[in-house]
C-alpha cells in the first residue's frame, strides 16, 4: 500500500477571523525535509486585485523580500506565492474554529497530489516587542554529562531521515511579520507615500539635528577621555599612574569599565544587518544587547545617588563611626590579641623569647599605624564627602571600588604583619618537612614531582637532628601568631570580596531583561508545545486552498474547481511557547561572577592557608574585564555616533 504524504500547514491566527475577498493569494515559504513530508508556512495573504495591480513588479518584490531574510532561511527556502485561497462556504469545523483552511490539492515536484494527511497548525504571528518562538531550551547552554558509549538505538535514531526541519519552520514564522511589512512597503505604501512625505521629511530633519548635537557632545567627551588615556596609560610609566594603579587598583578597573561603556555606546546603538532585523528572535536578542549597557549605567547611577546623598547628609556620623571602629580594632583587639599571644594563650606553653620578639614587632607596627591614622582622621570627613560626590556623579560601583581600596590601604599594617609571619611560618613548615624526609631516607624530586629514595650521610643526619628539634619546638609559637593574623587578614579579604561580588552583580544583572520579563514574558520563549484541538471531519469547510511550489498564471487558470477524491484526515492544533522563569533569565549572567567560588578553589585556598601561603586572592579578579580601549580619529568617531543615531530615526 502506498504511504500517504504528510503535509503541515502553518496558518496565521489572524487569518481565521479576517474577511478576505472572494479570492486571495497566500505568500510564505515551502520547507521540504524529506520527499514524503512538506511544511507550508503561510506568512500573510494578498488580495487578487491588489496583486494584479502590482503584477509587473511582483517578481521584483518577491526577490527583494527574499533578499531581506536571514541567510539561513534564504539557503533553506525561497519566499514565494504559495497558492490561491478561494472562499466557498463559511461553516464551523469540528474543532470549533471558523475560517480554518482545507487543502484542495498540491502541486508537489511537478505532480498534482490529492491524497495526503494534513496537520493544520495555527500560530500567532510573532511581533517585535510582543512575543516570538524559539526552540532553545533553558538548559541548552549547560553541558549535559553523558556516558561515553551511546546505546545502539541512539545511533540508529540519528541515521533516520528527518521528517521535519523545525528550526527552519520556526525561523520562517519569526520572519513572517518582516516579510509582510516589506511586501506592503512596496505594494501598499506606494499609493500613500505622498500623504506621508511631509511627515517623513520633518521627522528626518529633526532626527538629523538631534544626531548632530549628540554626536558633537559625545565627540567632545571622547577627546577628553583620550587625553586622560594618554596621560595615564600603562606605557607612559609615569609615577602618578604607577602609584595610583597600585594603591587604587579596584577603582582603576571600574573607571576603565565605565569609560569603555561610555565610549562604546554608538557601537551598541548602531543598526545591525537588515537580515538580522527581519527575524523577530534575532531582533530581540540584538535589542537586549543594545539596551543592556544604558540600563546597567542607569541603575548604577541611581544606586550611587541613593548611597551618595545618604553619605553626604550623614557624613559626620559616618566619619565618627568609622574612626571609632578603627580605634576599637587597633586598641582592644589587635593590641590585646598580641599581648595575649605573648603570654600563655589558651593554656599553651609557648617559647617566651620568640613570642616576645613577634609580639613586640607586631605592637610597634600597630602603634606606628595608629599614630598615622590620627592625622588621617583630621581629613577623614572630607574623604567621606568626596566619596559621596563620586557616588552621585559616577555611580555606586566606583564608590564601592574606592571603599575597597581604602579598606586595603587602612589595613595595610595587618596585611604586612601577616605577610612577614606567613613567610616565617611557611619557611619553618618546609624545613620541618624536609628534615622529616631526611630521617625517612626520602628526597623530593621537583622534576618528576615525587619522592625518591636517597642515601644520606651520617653528618647530614646529625645536622638534621640538631635542626629538627628547635624548629619543631618553635613551630607552635609561630603557628599561634600566624593563625591570629591569618584570621584577621582573611576577614578583611572576605569583606573586600563581598563588596567586589556586589559590584560584579550590579554589572552582570540584566535589568532590561528583568523589566521586560515582568511586562511581557512572551519575549523570553523556551521551547514550543502544541495544543491539539481535534481532528476535522469530512464535512465541507470554509476555505479551499491550492498550493504550488512554482505556480504560473497558466497553471492557475487550469486549476480544477472540484475533484472527487478520498477525504484526507486533518489534525488541528495550536502552536504555543514555553517561557523562561525569572531565575533562568538572570542566572546565566551570574555564572561568571560565582565561577571563582567552586569547591576546588575553596580547597586550594584552605590548603594554602594551612601550609603558610598567602591567600591567593587578587583585587579585581571578580570584576568584569573592561573592553579594549577605543582609539579612533575624532572625525570617524563623530561619524559613527551620527550614523548610529540617524539609523534610529529611519522609518
Amino acid at each position: 500500500m502506498k504511504m500517504r504524504r504528510k503535509c503541515r500547514l502553518w496558518w496565521p491566527k489572524q487569518l481565521l477571523s479576517s474577511r478576505e475577498s472572494s479570492s486571495c493569494f497566500l505568500l510564505g515559504w515551502f520547507v521540504t525535509a524529506s520527499p514524503a513530508s512538506l511544511d507550508i508556512i503561510v506568512a500573510f495573504t494578498c488580495s487578487e486585485v491588489l496583486l494584479s495591480q502590482s503584477s509587473p513588479c511582483l517578481e521584483e518584490i518577491l526577490h527583494d523580500t527574499h533578499g531581506n531574510m536571514p541567510i539561513v532561511l534564504q539557503d533553506k527556502s525561497t519566499f514565494s506565492v504559495l497558492g490561491q485561497c478561494v472562499t466557498d462556504i463559511s461553516l464551523m469545523n469540528d474543532a470549533g474554529i471558523r475560517g480554518l483552511p482545507k487543502l484542495h490539492h498540491i502541486h508537489w515536484n511537478g505532480l498534482t497530489v490529492f491524497e495526503y494527511d494534513v496537520h493544520v497548525i495555527i500560530y500567532d504571528t510573532p511581533v517585535y516587542g510582543a512575543h516570538h518562538f524559539s526552540l532553545c531550551l533553558s538548559s541548552s547552554h549547560e553541558q549535559v554529562k553523558t556516558s561515553a558509549e551511546k546505546p545502539k538505538w541512539v545511533d540508529d535514531l540519528d541515521k533516520k531521515e528527518k521528517l521535519i526541519d523545525l528550526e527552519t519552520v520556526i525561523l520562517a514564522i519569526n520572519c513572517s511579520a518582516a516579510a509582510k511589512r516589506n511586501f506592503e512597503r512596496h505594494v501598499v505604501l506606494r499609493r500613500s507615500f505622498s500623504l506621508l512625505s511631509i511627515f517623513l521629511v520633518f521627522f528626518t530633519f529633526v532626527g538629523n539635528l538631534f544626531a548632530k548635537f549628540v554626536a558633537s557632545f559625545s565627540t567632545l567627551f571622547f577627546i577628553v577621555l583620550q587625553l586622560f588615556q594618554l596621560l595615564f596609560n600603562d606605557e607612559s610609566g609615569s609615577w602618578i599612574y604607577m602609584a595610583s594603579a597600585k594603591i587604587f587598583r579596584t577603582a582603576w578597573i571600574n573607571i576603565k569599565i565605565r569609560c569603555c561603556q561610555i565610549l562604546y555606546w554608538p557601537i551598541f546603538l548602531q543598526e545591525n544587518d537588515l537580515r538580522s532585523r527581519s527575524c523577530v528572535e534575532y531582533a530581540e536578542k540584538a535589542a537586549m544587547h543594545r539596551h543592556s549597557m544604558w540600563s546597567t549605567l542607569l541603575v548604577d547611577v541611581l544606586l550611587g545617588n541613593l548611597v551618595g546623598w545618604a553619605l553626604l547628609y550623614h557624613s559626620e556620623f559616618v566619619c565618627l563611626s568609622v574612626l571609632n571602629f578603627v580605634h576599637d580594632l587597633a586598641n582592644p583587639f589587635l593590641r590585646s590579641g598580641c599581648v595575649w599571644l605573648m603570654g600563655n594563650p589558651a593554656g599553651f606553653k609557648l617559647n617566651t623569647e620568640l613570642a616576645g620578639v613577634l609580639g613586640m614587632v607586631s605592637l610597634n607596627a600597630i602603634q606606628i599605624w595608629s599614630t598615622l591614622w590620627i592625622f588621617a582622621g583630621l581629613i577623614f570627613n572630607y574623604i567621606i564627602q568626596g566619596l559621596a560626590i563620586i557616588g552621585i556623579l559616577c555611580g555606586f560601583t566606583l564608590l564601592a571600588a574606592l571603599i575597597i581600596d581604602m579598606i586595603v590601604l587602612a589595613t595595610s599594617h595587618v596585611s604586612t604583619l601577616y605577610w612577614l609571619i606567613s613567610l616565617l611560618y611557611s619557611s619553618q613548615i618546609q624545613a620541618v618537612a624536609a628534615l622529616w624526609r631526611l630521617f625517612r631516607g626520602r628526597k623530593w624530586n621537583p622534576l618528576r614531582e615525587r619522592l625518591d629514595s636517597f642515601d644520606y650521610t651520617v653528618k647530614q643526619h646529625i645536622v638534621g637532628s640538631l635542626l629538627f628539634a628547635p624548629l619543631l619546638l618553635l613551630l607552635p609559637t609561630t603557628s599561634v601568631f600566624y593563625l591570629f593574623f591569618s584570621i584577621v587578614d582573611t576577614i578583611i579579604n572576605l569583606i573586600c570580596i563581598l563588596i567586589e561580588v556586589t559590584i560584579s552583580v550590579i554589572h552582570a544583572t540584566p535589568y532590561i531583561k528583568i523589566f521586560l520579563w515582568l511586562v511581557r514574558p512572551g519575549r523570553f520563549p523556551s521551547g514550543i508545545w502544541f495544543e491539539i484541538l481535534g481532528c476535522q471531519s469530512n464535512s465541507i469547510v470554509s476555505h479551499k486552498v491550492d498550493f504550488a511550489d512554482q505556480m504560473t498564471s497558466s497553471e492557475k487558470e487550469l486549476l480544477p474547481k472540484d475533484i472527487n477524491r478520498e477525504k484526507s484526515s486533518i489534525l488541528v492544533s495550536v502552536l504555543h511557547s514555553n517561557y523562561l522563569s525569572i531565575g533562568k533569565v538572570f542566572w546565566p549572567h551570574y555564572k561568571n561572577v560565582f565561577m571563582a567560588f567552586n569547591r576546588s578553589s575553596i580547597s586550594k585556598i584552605a590548603y594554602g592557608i594551612l601550609i603558610g601561603r598567602r591567600m591567593p586572592f587578587r583585587r579585581g579578579t571578580l570584576l568584569p574585564s573592561p573592553m579594549p580601549w577605543m582609539s579612533l580619529p575624532y572625525k570617524e568617531y563623530w561619524r559613527l555616533c551620527h550614523d548610529s543615531l540617524t539609523a534610529c530615526f529611519r522609518l
